[in-house]
């Protein structure tokens, strides 16, 4: 596959289904056909918040792309009714991980199998994305990772990161993944324009803490991320410009919108 130049990124949103969501987005972020809305699925939410807030958005004009977690669908019958229920909303693709739960509620046991489940049931009518972690996971090895990724490939549509401060672990990602013959494309995840003490609350839970010591040693970043009241992105993602191969920007905004700019084309504005 060939590798696409460095170049302007494209900027997707990911947001929480609470309460409010919807009025939210609409308010702060235009419908774009270049920029999608992924809509997240946690255990205190469930998969019925997460779909209800993507089929509003949907109406809306808004590109959704509503999260599904293996551990938290009860059935395969549910997940056809999912499935079912998107396509008569207009959503045409998804996000499949696994989850955080211990057990699972039903037949699912990893984003594996519900990929496979999605591809069957939902024939060629949706795109999915499948999880990919720059820094590792805490509960499963690199390698299991790495030949994971490598059996989603027939069935995925592209890799999206965890969330990440470091440009250059991003590009030793995207090299390994090409050197262990995984050629999706790979969209990164970056924090919003969050208040800081909170980022880095939430940084430390999902473990990503890495690359925030990465910034230590890269003074103008440690200074955006730890001298401000609120982190800003822009220079994480004009380092990401220049790193080959990416598919853009998933901009983790934590429900946080107020100081969100996008340009029509779905870019944050660079000077």
């Amino acid at each position: 596959m060939e590798t696409p130049e460095p170049g302007p990124l494209s900027i997707h949103l990911e947001i929480i289904p609470t309460a409010g969501i919807v009025e939210a987005v609409r308010k702060a972020v235009p419908p774009s056909s270049s920029s999608s809305l992924s809509v997240t699925c946690l255990p205190r939410h469930g998969v019925e918040a997460t779909l209800r807030v993507a089929a509003e958005l949907a109406q809306n004009g808004y590109r959704v792309v509503p999260h599904l977690t293996a551990k938290g669908l009860n059935s395969r019958a549910q997940l056809s009714r999912i499935l079912a229920d998107c396509a008569d909303a207009g959503i045409t693709e998804l996000f499949a991980v696994g989850g955080d739960a211990g057990v699972p509620a039903g037949p699912y046991r990893d984003g594996e199998e519900l990929l496979r489940d999605i591809a069957e049931l939902g024939g060629e009518r949706f795109t999915v994305g499948v999880a990919g972690y720059p820094e590792g996971h805490p509960g499963i090895e690199d390698r299991v990772l790495l030949d994971s990724l490598r059996r989603k490939q027939e069935y995925a549509s592209r890799v999206v990161t965890q969330m990440c401060f470091s440009a250059e672990r991003i590009g030793t990602y995207v090299a390994a993944l090409r050197s262990e013959g995984v050629e999706l494309p790979v969209r990164v995840g970056v924090a919003g324009a969050v208040p800081t003490a909170r980022l880095v609350s939430l940084a430390a839970k999902i473990g990503v803490g890495s690359s925030l010591r990465f910034l230590s040693g890269k003074k103008s970043l440690a200074r955006n991320l730890l001298s401000r009241d609120r982190y800003a992105p822009d220079e994480m993602i004009g380092a990401l410009g220049a790193v080959p191969g990416l598919d853009g920007v998933q901009l983790y905004t934590f429900n946080v919108l107020d100081a969100l700019t996008l340009s029509p084309a779905g870019q944050v504005p660079r000077d």
